[in-house]
């Protein structure tokens, strides 16, 4: 078996709803994105896949949807006070928690098509949460 990771960088905002903590309040993090493709046998080029090709499209749809933005839970009274104000924010379901933003870009790399095992979202240095498919 063999695996390749990617590491993605961006910077993005959130808050936490029903959290007692310090996360209830606007803040921001300098996320890095570890994404692991898995394939049994490697490609013509002897590659699981081309590391460009998934900081390609995966940079691309980060940069886009994700870096610079607010990322809040739909129902959260910020989104209606920053979006009047022309702020760039990401709506998600859930609360915008690490392994749910992890969950997030897994799910992304999947439907571009690459073989992922897994996504690792660290939030700090020393933080991290993991999202693996199938379960």
């Amino acid at each position: 078996m063999y695996t390749v990771t990617k590491q993605v960088f961006f910077c993005y905002g959130h808050r936490l709803m029903n959290y007692e903590g310090k996360c209830r309040h606007p803040h921001g993090h300098n996320g890095r994105v570890e994404i692991e493709l898995q394939a049994d046998r490697l490609d013509d080029k002897g590659m699981v896949q081309d590391f460009s090709e998934i900081g390609r499209a995966m940079k691309g749809w980060i940069d886009a949807n994700l870096d610079h933005r607010m990322l809040l839970r739909g129902d959260d009274p910020l989104v209606v006070a920053l979006e009047k104000l022309g702020e760039p924010v990401f709506l998600m379901t859930q609360n915008p928690t690490a392994e749910a933003i992890a969950q997030l870009i897994y799910e992304q790399v999947e439907q571009q098509g690459f073989p992922v095992t897994e996504v690792r979202l660290w939030e700090t240095e020393s933080s991290f949460a993991a999202y693996r498919g199938g379960n």
